[in-house]
């Protein structure tokens, strides 16, 4: 495969599917999929609760195995090759006993290549590196305090610093802002946008919010009621970088009333089972 096609298949599902139990217990959570995400771009998977959104992302984190099909980087095997990937989930998970610096830096202590000189850099190099994020997000002056004294939109900034401080290949997203109040959730629809467009990180965002997805993705793929598939593959086009009032353009809001009227009127298939994730 050439450079231009590893770019292109950078994630690839190829017929993956995804069932729990067996027998009468059998959940069938994904039914086989294939999909595509170029280096670079940025994918929001969205549909209702319980369709297999964030499955597919545990499938790419290797949090999850699947039952048929197979992934691949880059056209290799899923573990073939380290792919360093950052996360960032709906609760910050800060430790309280570090400093907003320190939890950001704890990549750099536990992933390859840059734990092997941490004890070396982490007050210079490291350190620099740390600041230089908080600073792009405006708390620098918060990078001595603990997790408990900033607000909750204060810990995701932090939180995406600590997700992107290692420079991964692969930054995945699952509603990383679902818990704070529109206002806030808009800020940083504004701040992560900013930080994809200066460091390019292949972006998986898993979210309920469709504004937050036509904000946010250059393509947006729509999912139906378990068992999970995909039903539509939406590129947005809307140019960058997109400011907040982009949200009441009426091409936005057509868009996102498209993909509600999607999610709404595609029929459960019927499955084996109980829930899935």
């Amino acid at each position: 495969m050439n450079r231009a096609d590893q770019s292109a298949r950078f994630v690839e599902f190829d017929g993956v599917g995804l069932t729990y139990g067996r027998d009468a217990e059998r959940t069938q959570a994904l039914m086989p999929t294939s999909l595509r995400i170029a280096k670079g771009d940025f994918l929001a998977l969205v549909g209702p609760s319980g369709c297999g959104k964030s499955t597919i992302l545990k499938l790419v984190a290797e949090l999850l195995e699947p039952t048929e099909g197979r992934i691949l980087f880059s056209g290799r095997e899923l573990g073939a090759e380290p792919v360093r990937v950052g996360m960032a989930f709906q609760s910050a998970s800060l430790l309280p006993w570090m400093t907003i610096r320190e939890n950001v830096m704890l990549p750099l202590k536990i992933v390859p290549p840059f734990k092997a000189g941490f004890r070396a850099k982490k007050a210079g190099e490291y350190r620099d590196r740390a600041d230089a994020l908080l600073e792009r997000v405006g708390l620098i002056d918060f990078a001595d305090k603990n997790p408990w004294q900033l607000s909750g939109g204060m810990m995701q900034r932090a939180n995406l610093c600590r997700a992107l401080i290692h420079d991964p290949d692969l930054l995945l997203l699952d509603e990383p802002f679902g818990a704070l109040d529109q206002f806030t959730r808009e800020e940083l629809w504004q701040t992560l946008q900013d930080l994809w467009l200066d460091r390019s990180p292949t972006v998986l965002l898993v979210t309920h919010d469709l504004r937050e997805a036509a904000y946010l993705a250059s393509r947006i793929c729509v999912m139906s009621p378990r068992p999970g598939r995909i039903i539509e593959d939406r590129a947005v086009t809307f140019a960058r970088p997109r400011p907040i009032d982009l949200t009441f353009d009426p091409g936005f809001t057509a868009l996102v009333q498209e993909l509600r009227g999607r999610i709404v009127h595609t029929p459960v298939t019927g499955s084996i089972g109980g829930s899935a994730a």
